[in-house]
């Protein structure tokens, strides 16, 4: 049980390096091309983004890892959502452009934030605990920043940009529901396992590591890019 969590969370942090945020070669030619409405084309690309997207999804994951009620579940995904989509909307809008290392580095310190958080690294070494919704809301302000800066790259068109926006945010949502689902289903039936306290620990510390991996990445691509 042990070896298959760190293959698996070693595995997403490999690909969190090589695709996060990334653009395949067919997506890239599409948005570089498209100069009209598609928003079929948009919310399939939010989509397949975001299921791809395992910085986000390595988030999500710590996010909800010690959450049992469905109800809980539902607010903290919303407080997200909420963030990732405003700044999604409004960077681009608004041509607020940030450098992509960076922000990406910070997504990277988010998914740190939350599996020290959920191994009690606050409560136990600095006395105190933070407000996990208000984390969660800022931080899917940095993710959604991150969305809009690798859109911002491909200078799409102003004719009806915002409604590809919003198609193109609608398949953000409909992709993290559905990794979602996979990652509850998951983790439901791993919680009635006797394992799951026992290494609950471990699986953080893991994914804490991916999120420092992350983090060195793309200061590592900031640095050698400056």
């Amino acid at each position: 049980m042990l070896k298959a969590m760190a293959i698996i969370l070693l595995f997403l942090s490999y690909l969190s390096c090589a695709v996060a945020h990334g653009v395949d070669l067919t997506t890239k030619n599409f948005l570089t091309a498209n100069q009209g409405l598609a928003i079929g084309a948009f919310t399939y690309i939010g989509a397949k983004h975001m299921v791809t997207g395992y910085d986000h999804l390595l988030f999500l994951a710590g996010v909800i890892f010690f959450l049992f009620r469905l109800r809980d579940v539902v607010i903290y995904v919303s407080l997200f959502t909420l963030g990732h989509s405003l700044t999604l909307l409004l960077g681009v809008l608004l041509e607020y452009r940030v450098n992509t290392h960076l922000i990406d580095a910070v997504i990277g310190l988010s998914v740190v934030y939350k599996a020290f958080d959920n191994l009690g690294g606050f409560r136990r070494l600095m006395g105190f605990q933070p407000n996990n919704k208000i984390a969660v809301a800022v931080f899917g302000l940095f993710h959604g920043f991150g969305l809009a800066a690798k859109l911002q790259e491909f200078n799409l068109p102003k004719d009806y940009l915002w409604q590809n926006l919003v198609a193109f945010n609608i398949g953000v949502e409909i992709g993290q529901c559905i990794a979602l689902l996979f990652i509850l289903i998951a983790l439901g039936f791993w919680r009635r396992s006797a394992s799951f306290f026992t290494f609950a620990s471990v699986t953080n510390a893991l994914i804490m590591t991916s999120g420092w991996v992350l983090f060195g990445y793309q200061l590592t691509g900031f640095i050698m890019e400056g």
